[in-house]
């Protein structure tokens, strides 16, 4: 029998595009993912330049759309899908339905128009597709004389909603069975938010994401105590760090990591402050250590210390700081941007501009210096400039997109880990405590980053575009990459051929990027974090194979570059050989 075949259509040999057609008869097939492809996965190779964005493969045999999770990688090119003629339904978990239309939206922008009229009819057609599937629920897909073919989601614990697929094929005339599991991408363990993924019981076919197959995360601890140490430094540089992020998933969890550094900050020093008498205080602790309590009433800068006065943040029409709203809380290349001559890759953009959020997502408006609520960023610091005031410290979300995932996220609390949830019990806010300042418009967007650049003032701003190739983040970079004040702290992977890859590669050594055809000098501290990462590291891919209890026969090894490929083959292989256990490994 020649079926089932697998048909790569994207990340086959690269990290972005994701999209595999499982052919599960002459007549009948399974699409999984319909991704965007990044960086130098977005030219056609040998084609002088030629774009990947068109449907490039018969549609005939496809029955239904299956998404693992809703990153662009994995579902950009879904609009271009349905242009194609594609009618079928789009399968996926609870959460991701609530999201895809999001992405979707953006991406319709992005690709084809910003029509209002235009656009509404789209997402119409797109949540009339949509078919949600609860976790370890089975789906019955075909169910014919020549062919049984159903579908679960499992958990994939790689951002909400993110699921790995199992089908189950019965071939009844032939009297022959076989299980095919497409991992999609799987997340790390002890991620914020997320129960983690769990092994299939069996496969007979694994198609295994390979994103981080040649290297090792830190632990959870160990890369909260990195953020914090990395930040505080930067801050000491009296600049503004920037945080280039992905709007769904990362961002998100930043938010709920910085918000437990500065909740642990203010509890340490409220805790250090009731411990000493006010009569007398030893000089080791000194006013910059108690300048981190929680209280509004916060010493004066002498002459000596503060350079010159540092005016309010400027106003914006929607710049609220989240906290106190009205809502239910619960190897370098020639290739690489960095070389001179080569301009930077097309722009991707996931964070077009978008409606206002509800009036209800939005704590009020900048400006009103009398708001209880105010995070002043000349309280970033404490008196004496040397020690970062942690819970004055404004954390500034500027992306219009992201703040509507966190708004959802905020929503899909039953999909959130026993952790996140007793932190809410206990009236806390991981996704929306005081310090949070969101920024939705373009012209605040652009008064923030004027402000930043001419005062230098400590801040922490995450902005959308996780790639650095699009998004808010490239006018930050544009204006402060030349400033040494400033540090550009990575916690996502950047593709090759990304202005993000380049910062990232170039950047330690004194180089510069392409930003929107133009070349930018990095002056600027780069740092990488890469313990952030929201995929499973190499211990994490091999543990999913080997916790099967029927392991896999075929695996095929996909969406990464070669050398994680090789090198997460090479582990697999070694286990398999150990237990004498047969594996036919492809990719």
């Amino acid at each position: 029998m020649g079926y089932p075949q697998i048909e790569h259509h994207g990340a086959k040999d690269g990290v972005t595009g994701s999209c595999h057609q499982l052919d599960m008869n002459v007549t009948t097939s399974l699409l999984v993912d319909c991704g965007l492809f990044q960086g130098d996965d977005a030219s056609i190779p040998s084609g002088e330049g030629g774009s990947r964005l068109p449907i490039d493969f018969p549609l005939d045999t496809i029955k239904a759309l299956v998404v693992t999770h809703v990153h662009i990688d994995h579902v950009g090119r879904i609009p271009y899908l349905l242009a194609a003629g594609f009618e079928g339904p789009i399968l996926c978990s609870e959460a991701s339905a609530k999201l895809l239309p999001i992405v979707l939206e953006d991406a319709f922008k992005l690709s084809f128009s910003r029509d209002q009229q235009r656009i509404e009819r789209y997402i119409d057609i797109v949540e009339s597709r949509l078919v949600a599937l609860p976790y370890q629920h089975w789906f019955t897909l075909v169910d014919t004389d020549e062919l049984n073919a159903r579908i679960r989601l499992q958990r994939a614990g790689h951002i909400i909603g993110s699921a790995y697929v199992e089908i189950d094929l019965d071939y009844p005339q032939a009297g022959e069975s076989k299980r095919i599991v497409f991992s999609g991408d799987l997340g790390a363990p002890h991620a914020p938010f997320l129960m983690p993924p769990q092994s299939p019981e069996r496969a007979d076919i694994l198609v295994l994401e390979s994103t981080y197959g040649d290297r090792l995360h830190e632990d959870r601890q160990t890369r909260r105590q990195r953020l914090e140490a990395v930040i505080e430094q930067a801050l000491q540089d009296q600049g503004t760090v920037l945080i280039p992020a992905f709007s769904i998933g990362r961002t998100q969890e930043l938010l709920y990591e910085l918000e437990e550094i500065i909740h642990t900050r203010s509890v340490g020093a409220n805790s250090l402050a009731n411990m000493l008498p006010s009569e007398t205080v030893p000089a080791s602790v000194g006013a910059s250590s108690l300048a981190k309590s929680n209280s509004t009433e916060q010493p004066p800068l002498s002459t000596e210390t503060r350079a010159a006065p540092i005016p309010p943040l400027p106003a914006g029409e929607r710049a609220g700081v989240r906290g106190r709203e009205a809502m239910p809380e619960n190897g370098i290349t020639s290739e690489s941007a960095g070389v001179r001559g080569k301009e930077a890759s097309p722009a991707i953009s996931n964070d077009a501009e978008q409606p206002p959020l509800p009036q209800r997502e939005r704590a009020g408006e900048r400006g009103q210096k009398t708001a209880q609520n105010e995070t002043p960023l000349a309280e970033s610091h404490s008196p004496d400039q040397s020690t970062t005031n942690w819970p004055k410290l404004p954390i500034i979300l500027d992306s219009p997109l992201a703040s509507r995932f966190t708004a959802a996220y905020r929503e899909l609390k039953p999909f959130w880990n026993q952790e996140a949830r007793d932190r809410v019990q206990s009236g806390r806010r991981p996704l929306a405590f005081e310090q949070l300042i969101t920024i939705d418009s373009h012209s605040d967007h652009q008064r923030i980053v004027n402000h930043l650049t001419q005062t230098a003032r400590p801040a922490i701003v995450i902005a959308g575009g996780g790639m650095c190739s699009g998004g808010r983040i490239v006018n930050y970079l544009k204006a402060m990459l030349g400033d040494k004040r400033h540090n550009v702290l990575f916690v996502g992977y950047q593709a090759k051929g990304t202005p993000g890859h380049a910062i990232q590669t170039y950047g330690p050594k004194g180089g510069y990027v392409n930003l929107d055809g133009k070349s930018f000098d990095i002056r600027a501290g780069i740092s990488s974090i890469g313990g952030y990462s929201a995929h499973a590291d190499q211990n994490g891919l091999v543990d999913f194979v080997t916790g099967m209890q029927q392991w896999p026969t075929e695996i095929r090894v996909v969406h990464g570059e070669q050398k994680a490929k090789q090198a997460l083959a090479a582990q697999l292989r070694k286990q398999y050989e150990q237990l004498k256990r047969p594996l036919d490994m492809i990719g």
